[in-house]
């Protein structure tokens, strides 16, 4: 019952937002990490059935095969193109992003990918921390810095970032540093970016409570035995115990926010958080 709960259904067509913009075209290209599995792969779906051209990268081939599968299933306007790479390696990620360009006019960045390690701070495994950085806040900032140039060169000069933020941007839950302190810079790097961009680079944050993701799931049993409570009750009393909207977002949710950012209808959010939660921290009892 506990998995059950935590398990999102396959991405649907009929689940995906689909808005009238001019920038979404073929020609445009939008670079999703974890593109993989979860909310990387819901976006690379989402991004794609707006037809826009996906570039999903994600250190797990097999998952991003998946994702291209399921696209192909969906039969989207847009093309997902796989391209596999470890965040945590430089040399991967200017791969990455001269792949991409290769695909068209890269316009379009999601900073989606997502790790986890649970553990007080004062045994937390710098290894570990080391490794969250790299890939959740590092990655991200390198990304943007490779991928801001080629959208000066779109044919109107505009781009955008979206960053992965988190509940865990406005505060935190224990036994999570790393993952904490990673969201927290995720959302400085979003407002960097707007500072910098004139209004013509736009960024924006989505923040969310638990999501059914793979990543969610796999830390339920490490949670509850570092709590010495159970996995039900991590679900119930961790996971959506604060929150008003008692039942967990699904991946395509959230890609359907990264979708109206990039839009003009995301026009004048730039700097901003987009705080889905179900009032988990906005809210007490």
């Amino acid at each position: 019952m506990s998995q059950d709960r935590v398990t999102p259904p396959p991405v649907t067509d009929e689940r995906i937002h689909r808005i009238d913009d001019g920038s979404f075209t073929a020609r445009n290209v939008c670079l999703v990490t974890g593109g993989g599995s979860g909310i990387g792969r819901a976006t690379a779906l989402v991004a794609a059935g707006n037809g826009l051209t996906v570039a999903a990268t994600d250190v797990d081939e097999d998952g991003l095969h998946e994702t291209v599968d399921r696209s192909e299933e969906l039969d989207l306007e847009g093309t997902v193109e796989p391209i596999v790479g470890d965040l945590a390696e430089d040399e991967d990620l200017e791969r990455i992003v001269d792949r991409a360009a290769e695909l068209g006019d890269v316009k379009y960045l999601a900073n989606v990918a997502g790790i986890q390690h649970i553990d007080p701070i004062d045994e937390f495994p710098m290894e570990a921390y080391d490794r969250i950085h790299r890939i959740m806040l590092r990655a991200p900032i390198y990304l943007s810095k490779l991928c801001i140039p080629h959208f000066r060169e779109t044919a109107d000069g505009t781009g955008c970032v979206g960053n992965m933020a988190s509940v865990h941007g406005h505060y935190v839950t224990s036994d999570k540093v790393g993952y904490n302190v990673s969201k927290f810079g995720l959302r400085g790097l979003t407002q960097s970016i707007a500072a910098e961009g004139e209004g013509e680079i736009r960024s924006f944050s989505v923040s969310t409570g638990y999501v059914k993701t793979p990543l969610v799931t796999n830390q339920l049993e490490d949670t509850a035995q570092q709590r010495g409570i159970s996995v039900e009750e991590v679900i119930e009393d961790v996971m959506l115990g604060q929150s008003r909207v008692t039942e967990m977002m699904e991946p395509v949710d959230v890609a359907n926010l990264f979708a109206i950012g990039f839009s003009h209808l995301g026009r004048h959010l730039d700097g901003g958080d987009l705080l889905f939660d179900g009032g988990m921290t906005l809210t007490y009892q």
